[in-house]
């Protein structure tokens, strides 16, 4: 793969992995299997190692996922809470081992402790002598979203310790699956929405506006560590865990103490098998090391420590029959096929559907309807089928020539699987999808227009593009079934609400190929109008930081289109007007300063890109003689050297810090 085939593929990894983290933290809705994410951040992880130009500080693999959701407050974390890095196989597990050993070679072996790895929701509880203060969701481990009532409405979760200590304790809450089970029959009886797992169920249920809603439902926390500014309180893992069983809080049992690594693979086989006999969910085991002067020693990433890693359980494997094969039309006309299989228990929950991603695959597989087929998943939602029985051979399911809603014959750009329905302003799939995305939460967040909404309005005929809903009235929504006054008055306002959106969200919201949500923030924070976006060239385009050939062409084509011009005209008639960079600029002291950030920091690096964007200055991912100042921390690597031979300015963080105080107005970093 040459570097612009990698940046391509760096881009669509961004993009789905960035979805994915919002569905997963912020909607409790994934829409893929653990497994599946694990090997999209693998391939990202090899391609920014292999062509470490193409980091960035927004990047996954540079930061914690979560995000907070509106209606819950933010609280800033007094430490911060890391995700971890995964071992996938006994092999990777070793090498995180032995890599770690090597900083300690008079040791024989080092003393780790092995527990199981909770799929609940991260919390971080904070006592001030004994009683609790606060209750926090990780959120991106800097900031979380402050739900100290719904902790409180706990019941294993101690209000008072045993002793009057200052202590945050750190844990996970989750559901069982008996009480899980119990939560989706009384949904489906009251007709409302099922949960798709234990994880989901326990996350809606904390993360709600109304601590009486989380009581109501059968949570539990499991205590995983503490964190104390006294010292002598404990000086191991283990001892930390003990302390917190002292003070009342419920860990998990199935926690020891090991030395070495063979004992750590001999419970991570014990518990891939009887993990399915507990009642509640574990996806994997978490090793770390017990010693905390060694996990201090050894340090952090930007994202995760050093001196820990998860053992993720290999996904669980079924057979079962492929009765057929649904093709979905997505927003940019992309067909997908989704196997309809008989019905089948997987990791705890019954499945229908599972992932074909695209016809090569099929082919590949030389499956068809009728076949065996062997479906796997990391307790998620929608497995993926793996392969067939060999001994049958009924055919391969034959590629549609035809889009399966227009009837339009599909085609297949060069260097691309997947194929597409060309027919972007008459494929009723491609319209109505195109609408519901610039309505998501993710483009224009527009409450209340949802599938159902869209789908009322575009079979009356009062829209049939994004740009149609600014011309509706409260008077339209009232003539759609089971819409009142009240309601109709809600979807027009929050409409007209969405009229003044960033740039960002706006160019995310048009939906153009391969411009998804980070691309479009790049390209905001260098053309903060439409018009300047409208006249960019290819080589404009490709000089940003993050922007290659390919993604630079959709732009150019997107906005040369005739019919697009068009529908950008009825956007600016109805008043639609994009107001430039998501970054709200306080002050210009950085105005035309370039800096490139490197090495580990004591926060993500996109929060230092963003305090840059916001004081005028612009973040590049690439050292050279425009380069303005390098940000540097800890293992800051070649940028480091190269920097240094072009004599750009190196700065460390405590004197990025006294930078950028430099206005007196913004709060000290």
């Amino acid at each position: 793969m040459d570097y612009n085939q990698a940046s391509v593929r760096v881009e669509e990894l961004r993009k789905i992995i960035e979805e994915n983290n919002e569905a997963y933290y912020v909607y409790d809705a994934p829409r893929i299997t653990d497994f599946e994410y694990d090997e999209l951040y693998r391939e990202l992880k090899r391609l920014e190692e292999e062509f470490p130009s193409l980091i960035t500080p927004n990047s996954p693999t540079q930061k914690v996922g979560d995000k907070t959701i509106q209606g819950l407050k933010e609280l800033k974390h007094k430490y911060r809470l890391y995700s971890l890095d995964n071992s996938n196989n006994y092999d990777d597990l070793r090498k995180w081992y032995e890599r770690t050993k090597k900083e300690y070679p008079n040791e024989a072996d080092l003393d780790v402790v092995v527990e199981l790895k909770i799929d609940g929701l991260s919390c971080a509880l904070s006592y001030e002598n004994g009683e609790l203060k606060i209750g926090a969701t990780r959120g991106n481990g800097i900031v979380g979203e402050n739900i100290t009532q719904n902790i409180k409405a706990i019941k294993t979760i101690p209000q008072k310790l045993s002793k009057p200590i200052n202590i945050e304790v750190r844990g996970e809450v989750y559901m069982p699956v008996s009480s899980f089970e119990r939560l989706n029959k009384e949904n489906i009886e009251k007709g409302q929405k099922e949960f798709a797992n234990p994880r989901n169920a326990a996350a809606g249920s904390l993360r709600q506006l109304d601590a009486n809603i989380t009581a109501q439902r059968d949570l539990h926390f499991f205590a995983y560590t503490a964190i104390t500014e006294d010292k002598e309180l404990f000086k191991t893992h283990y001892e930390g865990m003990k302390l917190l069983e002292e003070l009342g809080f419920e860990t998990n049992p199935n926690y020891s103490l090991e030395k070495g690594v063979n004992p750590v693979i001999e419970k991570c086989e014990y518990w891939a098998e009887e993990r399915f006999k507990l009642d509640y969910a574990t996806d994997g085991m978490v090793i770390k090391i017990n010693d905390l002067a060694k996990q201090n020693e050894l340090g952090y990433t930007s994202r995760a420590p050093k001196w820990a890693t998860a053992f993720k359980f290999p996904p669980e494997e079924v057979w079962t029959k492929l009765e057929g094969i649904e093709l979905s039309v997505g927003k940019t006309g992309a067909v997908t096929p989704v196997a309809l299989l008989t019905p089948v228990q997987l990791a705890g929950t019954t499945v229908k559907r599972a992932s074909l991603h695209n016809f090569d695959e099929i082919e590949r597989l030389r499956i068809n309807i009728g076949n065996e087929v062997l479906i796997k998943k990391a307790a998620e939602i929608i497995p993926k089928v793996i392969r067939k029985r060999e001994e049958e051979d009924l055919g391969v399911y034959k590629t549609p020539e035809l889009c399966p809603d227009c009837k339009t014959p599909l085609i297949k750009p060069e260097g691309e699987v997947v194929l597409y329905c060309p027919n972007s302003l008459g494929c009723p799939a491609q319209i109505k999808g195109k609408i519901e995305y610039w309505a998501s939460k993710e483009a224009m967040d527009i409450d209340g227009v949802g599938e159902s909404i869209v789908e009322k309005l575009y079979e009356k005929g009062l829209i049939n593009d994004f740009a149609d809903l600014y011309k509706l009235t409260i008077d339209d929504f009232m003539t759609l079934d089971l819409i009142k006054e009240k309601s109709a008055d809600n979807l027009y306002n929050s409409i007209q609400a969405s009229k003044n959106p960033s740039m960002t969200k706006f160019l995310t919201a048009l939906s153009i190929k391969l411009v998804g949500k980070e691309t479009a923030d790049l390209i905001a924070n260098e053309y903060p109008t439409l018009d300047a976006i409208k006249n960019a060239t290819l080589e404009n385009l490709t000089q940003i930081d993050g922007i290659g050939d390919k993604v630079a062409k959709s732009i150019l084509e997107f906005f040369n289109d005739e019919n697009n011009k068009k529908l950008l005209s009825k956007l600016e008639e109805y008043g639609v007007n994009p107001q430039g960079s998501a970054f709200e600029k306080i002050s210009n002291i950085f105005e035309g300063k370039t800096f490139v950030i490197t090495g580990t920091l004591s926060a993500p690096r996109n929060i230092f890109e963003e305090k840059i964007k916001k004081l005028g200055g612009k973040v590049s991912g690439s050292v050279s003689k425009k380069t303005s100042y390098l940000l540097a921390g800890e293992n800051a690597g070649s940028k480091f050297d190269k920097a240094s031979s072009l004599g750009v300015i190196i700065l460390t963080e405590r004197d990025f810090v006294e930078l950028s105080e430099e206005n007196n107005n913004e709060e000290k970093f």
